[in-house]
């Protein structure tokens, strides 16, 4: 089955600070995850200061614990490598030439993510992580609801 991918916008419509934004959310996700896989020590000083409020509360644990936890970090922050660079791409190639299923795109994938995230923080007990969402979230939100008449 093919979808038809439609334009609803000329190109120079669509606005431009827009567009920048979500790049440079997209962008800023993109390092904050590359920062997560090469740095894992600053991400749990980073991480153990947010949550415990003591930066060195990750070499508290035992090794194998540190070393599990500085995995799943390297994981997340691959997966936000990569959840960037699409996003990135998404919004350069097809939402700056106002291709509709773009918005939908990134609005769905910033959904998908913040919501479970965000709840399964909250019912776990880690509202910071909570917190944390919300700015990223706010940093997609902000453009995606201004650019939306644009891709009705």
């Amino acid at each position: 089955m093919r979808t038809q991918i439609t334009s609803n916008a000329a190109t120079s419509s669509i606005p431009l600070f827009w567009i920048n934004w979500l790049s440079f959310a997209a962008v800023f996700t993109m390092l904050f995850g590359l920062l997560m896989v090469v740095l894992p020590s600053l991400t749990l000083k980073g991480f153990g200061l947010m949550i415990f409020k003591n930066a060195n509360q990750f070499s508290a644990f035992d090794p194998q614990t540190t070393a599990y936890i500085e995995l799943a970090h390297a994981v997340m922050g691959a997966v936000l490598l990569g959840w960037g660079a699409l996003m990135l791409m998404v919004v350069r190639k097809w939402m700056a030439r106002g291709i509709k299923e773009a918005w939908g795109m990134v609005a769905l994938s910033v959904l998908l993510w913040y919501v479970p995230d965000t709840i399964f923080s909250l019912t776990s007990g880690f509202w910071q992580n909570a917190v944390l969402n919300t700015g990223f979230a706010f940093l997609y939100a902000v453009p995606l609801f201004a650019l939306r008449p644009y891709f009705r």
